[in-house]
């Protein structure tokens, strides 16, 4: 596949309309039509929107960077939701259980450049420099989230699920090749970061309208059955920079801002 030049925004699992726009708008109709009704019909109970779903080798790809393997949508987990509107802070219902203290580690696969070794080890400095209750350490063997390369063709930039059974997601898929390999320690720790985040249960910032970071129509992702647990402390407003806004401009940095800390401390 040709790659057009960056747009502006990019979604962090991007879809072919934001960050391939060289995918024609019938490859968008013949990927959704991959889907079956059946599938279509379980992403909807599961409180996602089925608009741009994407079928994914083991599941399906939703919310441009969000993985739902077959079991979950065959699973009917209980409906949760405390609050749905606005910028805040949002996690989902499970989290991964961390007592006293937990170590979490992450592991790069040789599949990707070693530019992804410096930039996961940026993203690990970036949580273990607030000293949560939840710490991450690299590792060589092994490893509780594992880094791996994105299956060729892929039209996003990364990928991950939330944690089941008190641990994290365990998979991070991604596409290097549309990254690239500059800007390791800003833009793809960024990036990493953002999908660790979502390893360890926190939804996107701006969850409730996308629009907000990726621009295009209004687009609500849905509170969906995990969960859309406003975080308190968190702003009422919108949060321009936060880590874990839908979208990322091409070579941005987005460390973590006041409100990630306080989402982050309290959460873990």
């Amino acid at each position: 596949m040709k790659f057009p030049k960056i747009l502006p925004t990019l979604t962090i699992a991007a879809f072919s309309l934001a960050a391939f726009s060289s995918c024609s708008k019938k490859e968008e109709v013949l990927a959704q039509d991959e889907l079956s009704a059946e599938t279509i019909s379980q992403i909807q109970q599961l409180g996602f929107s089925k608009t741009n779903a994407v079928k994914v080798e083991g599941g399906v790809l939703v919310e441009g960077d969000i993985f739902l393997s077959d079991a979950d949508l065959k699973s009917k987990p209980d409906y949760k939701l405390m609050r749905v509107g606005e910028e805040e802070q949002y996690r989902t219902n499970n989290l991964v259980s961390v007592g006293s203290g937990r170590t979490i580690s992450v592991r790069v696969s040789t599949t990707l450049p070693s530019a992804y070794v410096t930039a996961t080890d940026e993203a690990i400095r970036r949580y273990n420099a607030q000293g949560l209750l939840i710490r991450f350490t690299r590792v060589s063997s092994g490893g509780n989230i594992v880094l791996t390369q994105a299956p060729s063709g892929s039209t996003y930039l990364a990928s991950a699920g939330f944690p089941s059974y008190g641990n994290p997601y365990n998979s991070i898929k991604v596409n290097s090749g549309a990254i690239g390999t500059a800007n390791a320690s800003t833009y793809i720790a960024t990036i990493l970061a953002h999908e660790i985040g979502h390893c360890i249960g926190f939804r996107h910032t701006d969850y409730m309208n996308r629009q907000y970071s990726c621009g295009g129509s209004y687009y609500n992702e849905g509170a969906s059955t995990v969960g859309a647990v406003h975080i308190p402390g968190t702003p009422t407003g919108a949060d321009p920079n936060s880590w874990m806004l839908a979208c990322i401009g091409s070579g941005s940095n987005r460390p973590f801002n006041t409100n990630d800390v306080t989402a982050l401390r309290y959460v873990y």
